[in-house]
């Protein structure tokens, strides 16, 4: 028996460069490392510039909000554990927790960032323990350092006992952070609340033997408030990375397969490609898989947002950690572990939430040199008003150096990017990497392919005109005809009887005709089913049909002739469809003020007619997949551009756009083409990506104005520009402390944001 090929999309090779690079092949491995110790953004800066400097690292990005380092390298000149040995080099701690076994059977150590939430976890409980201990010493201190207010008398030397705690096993990490600074020749924050309550802490060390004024109560508040400060910041940085922690506890822990004919229970680390795995109504899908055996409903929304369950049937793919509804299922595992699409999309918005916006460049490089000037400032300042006294100069000098740490301005747009990411995963919207994020609201022409973005992606029978006979007994005859044949059309038609009930004749002599039509044997009958050329070479009259045909042709539809021996008894149309939200997402993007233009391989007649259905008055029409790129580089002469495609034929348009929208439902392609991909499938998304690429900038802009403005009105406030209003060194640190919490915090109000 002879079939029909599939017709389909060229498929173009990924691309393995970005627009602005030709011929520079990427690392060969990515690597995302949870790192503990870092402490500001300089910690951040200090480790990516040191890694940047390693022969065989291509790239290195530290996110100071994320604490990980996302790591591109080259496995034949480093091996994992090199790149962590440089990491620990620094003074900071690479976390590694986990043992796996690579693809080829070599053994591997891989980052378990379930392992590092918990850690983190740990870390911000050992900081609360270290807090309250602090601000109970603190609070003694202070009373004591103060018997003319409180009535209680307490031994100055039991004050530097209790101050000495507080300043070295309260304040531990802060002369760790400074000192692993020092040996990578730079400063911190750490530097200069190490310095401003150092010298505090000794100068009243001294003052005790010798005589004179004491701040012991200064050092020790200084260093409980800004504890407490970082104690609302971890707090705060954990909310930020909920998006991740729900995503990875979507999948179930256990699954039940079938081995030896017999139902057994395994944990879902155990299940290996090719396993039969029984889900059960209200249960979830462990893995992504293959439906082998029964029916069910189900619920895909934790995964593609979609809130109505989805109808699933022997050969349709289930994802894992999706909700089975309501029937019992086998299914065969296809992908397992690290390949799932949940893992991917984890990774993802991991690798997402690790990158750099451009715009946070400029907060990167004041940030490198801002702690040496404060520095400066405070010794100028000391110097200054020296001649006013010591004590008074000393104040200005501490309260300098407190006041001006440059948390808020590294918090200012990782946390942002973390909260934007991690919202956009939650609603189906995948953003790869922070300059997608910040560069999608500027593009100006949104330009979307047609087939498989705009459409459906497959044809389905439209028009059902029949000639003395039922459209159902014509639809009867063309499906038991094409059953034989794999053509798309033929697809088509068999399910539309499928879903019309229609009962198939079997049929025989089944021959088909490249680029014709078919023949076949139904009943008694012979059937064909085919083209103008197709009836002409078997010599049937169709020209009282022709008006029908050719109404049907411009409204860019396929259609067929269907004759029954030697009479045509019908017209069957098929058309790859709008998607139903279509025209709704064009009318959207054209409210946005954006042109909006269709892109496509298909003749002009087909596309004009589809680009009206949706309301596009610009096609590009007979483009071929390698020239797709060339016409974007065309749109580009003129203003930013989006391309919104499905990632396989469209990949070296979407690498050439400004920003890549890959639609897909999480497949190896899309996820590996553009800067985003809408697990949708729905270009009503690319408007949603669009207000969320704004609304991040905006509180981005917002929370690094804050940032600066803060830093430059403090910093004079401190050093005495009001003199004699002097700022003090405790208001110092803890107005410190808030803006690095207000700045936080303000992008956790970005969770309210409603696409």
């Amino acid at each position: 028996m002879k079939k029909k090929k599939h017709g389909g999309k060229p498929k173009a090779a990924m691309p393995k460069h970005d627009r602005h690079t030709s011929t520079v092949q990427a690392p060969q491995n990515h690597l995302i490392v949870p790192i503990k110790g870092m402490h500001c953004a300089t910690c951040a800066l200090t480790i990516e510039k040191k890694l940047r400097k390693v022969k065989g690292i291509g790239k290195a990005s530290v996110n100071f909000a994320s604490e990980k380092a996302h790591i591109e390298y080259d496995s034949g000149s480093l091996s994992q554990d090199d790149v962590v040995k440089e990491i620990n080099k620094t003074g900071y701690k690479a976390v590694i927790e986990k043992q796996e076994t690579h693809e080829h059977g070599m053994p591997q150590k891989e980052m378990d960032h379930s392992e590092h939430l918990k850690t983190k976890a740990g870390e911000t409980e050992a900081l609360k323990r270290k807090l309250a201990i602090g601000a109970v010493l603190s609070a003694i201190i202070f009373i004591g350092s103060f018997p003319e207010w409180f009535g209680i008398e307490i031994d100055m030397l039991i004050l530097l006992a209790l101050a000495t705690a507080v300043q070295f096993w309260v304040g531990y990490d802060f002369y760790r952070g400074a000192f692993i600074a020092a040996r990578n020749r730079t400063t911190d924050m750490n530097t200069l609340i190490a310095i401003g309550t150092s010298a505090a802490y000794f100068y009243s060390a001294r003052n005790i033997i010798f005589g004179g004024p004491m701040y012991l109560d200064t050092a020790a508040l200084i260093i409980t408030l800004i504890l407490l400060g970082r104690y609302f910041e971890s707090i705060a940085k954990g909310r930020a990375s909920d998006a991740i922690r729900k995503l990875m506890g979507l999948q179930p822990k256990t699954a039940r397969l079938v081995r030896n004919g017999r139902e057994v229970e395994v944990n879902v680390e155990d299940i290996r490609e090719g396993d039969i795995i029984v889900v059960k109504p209200g249960e979830k899908i462990p893995v992504d898989g293959i439906v082998v055996e029964g029916e069910t409903s189900i619920d895909e929304s934790m995964i593609t947002g979609e809130s109505i369950p989805v109808e699933k049937r022997k050969g349709d793919t289930v994802i894992g950690a999706t909700i089975n509804k309501f029937g019992s299922i086998h299914f065969k595992a296809t992908k397992v572990g690290k390949d799932t699409t949940l893992a991917q999309i984890v990774r993802l918005v991991e690798e997402a939430q690790g990158s750099r916006a451009p715009i946070q460049r400029l907060a990167d490089k004041v940030s490198s040199y801002f702690v040496p000037a404060v520095i400066l400032i405070a010794i100028a300042a000391f110097a200054l008003w020296l001649p006013l006294g010591f004590a008074f100069a000393f104040t200005i000098f501490v309260a300098v150096l407190i006041i001006a740490c440059p948390c808020a301005l590294g918090l200012a747009t990782p946390t942002a990017i973390m909260v934007g990411t991690g919202l956009g995963a939650q609603h189906g919207i995948l953003i790869k990497n922070a300059e997608a994020l910040e560069t999608a609201h500027k593009a100006e022409i949104i330009v979307l392919d047609k087939t498989g973005t705009l459409t459906k992606g497959k044809p389905e029978i439209t028009n059902v005109i029949s000639f003395g006979i039922s459209g159902k007994e014509l639809l009867g005859l063309a499906a038991s005809a094409e059953k034989g044949s794999e053509h798309p059309l033929a697809e088509a038609i068999v399910e539309a009887a499928a879903k019309g009930d229609i009962k198939l004749e079997k049929s025989r002599k089944f021959l088909a005709q490249s680029g014709k039509g078919i023949s076949a044997t139904v009943g008694e009958s012979r059937i064909l089913i085919g083209n103008r050329a197709f009836m002409n070479q078997n010599k049937l009259s169709y020209s009282s049909h022709e008006e029908d045909m050719s109404k049907l042709e411009d409204e860019g539809k396929t259609a067929v002739f269907v004759a029954r021996d030697s009479k045509i008894i019908g017209i069957i149309a098929v058309a790859d469809t709008l998607k139903e939200d279509s025209a709704a997402a064009v009318a959207e993007l054209k409210r946005m003020g954006k042109r909006v233009i269709m892109l496509t391989g298909d003749n002009e007649r087909t596309a004009k007619a589809i680009a009206s259905q949706a309301g596009i008055d610009e096609v590009i029409a007979n483009v071929l997949p390698e020239q797709k790129s060339e016409k974007i580089k065309e749109l580009q002469n003129q203003q930013r551009v989006i391309m919104v495609g499905d990632g396989i034929n469209d990949a070296p348009a979407l690498a050439q756009a400004d920003v890549g929208i890959a639609i897909g439902s999480g497949t190896d392609v899309a996820m590996e083409t553009g800067g985003i991909v809408l697990v949708k499938n729905s270009i009503m998304d690319v408007a949603g990506a669009i207000k969320l690429s704004k609304y991040t900038l905006k509180k981005i802009r917002q929370n690094l104005f804050w940032a600066f403005a803060y830093n430059v009105a403090l910093i004079p406030l401190a050093a005495g520009i009001l003199y004699p209003v002097v700022l003090d060194p405790v208001i110092a640190a803890g107005a410190m402390a808030f803006s690095s919490v207000s700045v936080v915090g303000n992008a956790l109000l970005m969770k309210r944001f409603r696409l």
